[in-house]
């Protein structure tokens, strides 16, 4: 064995497809009975790939500004070309997300799987790596115990969301007993538990459309959903950082008319109207009326529409979050991503500290960084 990628996500096979392109004997270690299962459950309801915009605008939605050569190197448009490699041709929508025509997941895999073996991949499954053993790097297999001493390794473990796919962050004391510094973890594009009155039962699973969500001085359009837990969805996934490090959640119920007009309208209505009568002649929807009526009462009826106070109680667990903050900190890697207190080790992908909002941001990067790591393992 010449190279060894541990995880079989996006990240890591793309890391080994880089080394195999350089003629590297490479064997990728996957602790689950198949590879890319995060990857296949976030492409169920569609696979979003990436988002076709201009590179600059699209480097802007990360935090990690040192991820912007790595992006520049393999974004968006190199992102679709990657596909349409596979025979997976992509189709951009109405927002700029970019899909598959076949918007599965599945059938990009089995292509990309099927390349890598041609290339000479192996790909080695239940095979948990356990940490270290000496020099060595350790393994539980269905034939046993195994230890492997590589002579580079890129590390693709994921972060600390979803364990039961394999991103359950195992590997942080091993690495941070070896001199590697890494940033807690936390929540990312998460929802957030809101404690409900026995009344809004019956609006459970419906979706709050035509708002403005407003997260200290952030306010970004969006819809989301109730559910007995709290309010998820794209448009608190995009405001969950702010949430997270404590913004308050405001909505604009009608954020296309201006509050002199609301209260132009509202004076106009008949004296002696219900309030939720009063809300449905303004055009809301049941289930926006349901939301003053649970927060809004107590206050001047055009500011519980422009900005509705909603209470959270805390994000959900990390475990439900779609992806997490945190992890091998930058000061961490060299511009390669190799492991400073390990030489001849990279790592990539959600493991890395870097935060990011869906919308195929996420998944580029993961594969960004595993290209990037693979090309400079292939060096060694």
């Amino acid at each position: 064995m010449d190279a060894l990628v541990i995880g079989a996500g996006p990240a890591g096979l793309m890391a080994a497809e880089m080394l195999a392109a350089d003629g590297r004997r490479v064997v990728v270690c996957e602790a689950k009975p198949s590879a890319g299962r995060k990857f296949l459950m976030a492409g169920k309801s569609g696979l979003n790939v990436t988002k076709d915009e201009p590179p600059e605008a699209f480097a802007r939605a990360y935090d990690a500004g040192w991820l912007a050569p790595m992006l520049a190197e393999f974004g968006p448009e190199q992102v679709q070309d990657w596909c349409r490699a596979l025979g997976q041709e992509v189709f951009t929508g109405s927002s700029g997300r970019v899909f598959p025509l076949s918007m599965k997941g599945s059938p990009l895999l089995r292509a990309w799987l099927t390349r890598l073996g041609g290339a000479g991949v192996e790909l080695r499954l239940r095979w948990r790596w356990t940490g270290f053993q000496g020099d060595g790097w350790a393994f539980d297999t269905p034939e046993g115990p195994v230890t492997l001493s590589p002579r580079v390794v890129v590390l693709a473990l994921g972060g600390a969301s979803w364990a039961r796919l394999g991103s359950d962050a195992a590997w942080v004391p091993w690495l941070r007993e070896r001199g590697v510094e890494i940033a807690p973890f936390k929540p990312s594009n998460m929802g957030f538990a809101v404690s409900w009155s026995p009344h809004m039962a019956k609006h459970f699973g419906q979706p709050v459309k035509g708002v403005a969500l407003i997260a200290g001085a952030r306010r970004e359009r969006g819809e989301f959903v109730l559910s007995a837990r709290g309010i998820e969805g794209g448009g608190i996934y995009a405001i969950s950082r702010d949430l997270r490090e404590g913004a308050p959640l405001h909505l604009d119920l009608m954020p296309d008319v201006p509050a002199a007009d609301v209260e132009a309208r509202l004076a106009r209505m008949k004296p002696g109207q219900t309030l939720a009568n009063r809300l449905r002649k303004l055009g809301l929807p049941p289930v926006t009326v349901a939301l003053v009526m649970e927060f809004g009462r107590s206050l001047p009826l055009t500011l519980a529409i422009k900005a509705l106070p909603i209470p959270l109680t805390g994000p959900r667990p990390m475990d439900e979050a779609i992806s997490t903050a945190g992890g091998i900190t930058r000061v961490a890697l060299t511009d390669d991503l190799e492991l400073r207190a390990l030489p001849g080790v990279f790592a990539c992908g959600e493991m890395l500290d870097w935060e990011a909002p869906t919308g195929g941001y996420l998944l580029t990067a993961c594969w960004a960084t595993g290209r990037w790591a693979g090309r400079a393992a292939a060096k060694e």
